[in-house]
């Protein structure tokens, strides 16, 4: 089963998700997570492909996607475990088992909280291209279409255990509150990266409480304004 079996890391660099986020001081803590998927994933033995934005290829996320994973079967490999780099609870288990269920079941699913997926372990034989792509990626409800669409032709589906990824800042937080495990040095670069977020929102709530303080005092017309 092993050497049938790839991984593929579907993640942008640091440079670029900081850029996609909707942060504005994330590419350390997006380093750092890069760091701790390419860790978490060497500990399984299983070979393992990046694909970044560097290599990706297609016009949107579902077409980049199919395209990442066509590329591993095209390799030779007749099974592909899919994750990305944003679910800082995924550890080494989590791909095993995954692995492990892909010897009797076709498809296996890591739900995300969101309504998205954090893993997917999936068959050559039962990987559609074309139904791939159409997928509502990107959405709540892509976890329950999934399903849905695997019930509906009959093919199996396992889950592992629901976790978190980071799409918001309030993501980060209700992470570290956590009580799942996760690493000393990636719990240090949430709680930096939540640190670094709240003195730039206090510097523009100062900045903003400043300028008004200057329009309260100013007696004159609006239009001698200098702004």
């Amino acid at each position: 089963m092993n050497n049938k079996t790839a991984i593929l890391i579907f993640a942008n660099s640091a440079e670029f998700e900081a850029s996609q986020k909707p942060f504005q001081s994330s590419k350390p803590l997006f380093d750092a997570l890069n760091k701790q998927t390419i860790k978490v994933v060497s500990k399984t033995g299983l070979p393992y492909f990046l694909c970044s934005e560097k290599n990706q290829t297609g016009s949107t996320f579902g077409t980049r996607f199919t395209n990442a994973i066509q590329s591993i079967y095209d390799k030779g490999f007749e099974n592909v475990v899919t994750i990305g780099n944003d679910t800082p609870h995924l550890q080494t288990k989590h791909i095993l088992k995954a692995v492990t269920q892909l010897q009797e079941q076709n498809v296996v699913l890591g739900p995300s909280k969101d309504g998205g997926f954090y893993l997917m372990g999936l068959k050559k034989a039962h990987f559609n291209p074309e139904t791939f792509i159409k997928l509502p990626w990107q959405t709540s409800i892509l976890s329950r279409s999934i399903s849905n669409i695997l019930r509906s032709k009959n093919i199996k589906l396992s889950f592992l255990e629901i976790l978190s990824d980071i799409d918001t800042i309030s993501d980060v937080n209700a992470i570290i509150d956590s009580f799942k495990s996760i690493s000393t040095t990636l719990k240090k670069h949430l709680q930096g990266y939540i640190s670094v977020e709240k003195e730039i929102l206090t510097s523009q709530i100062n900045a903003i409480d400043s300028f008004l303080l200057k329009l309260s005092f100013n007696k004159g017309s609006p239009l001698h304004l200098h702004l």
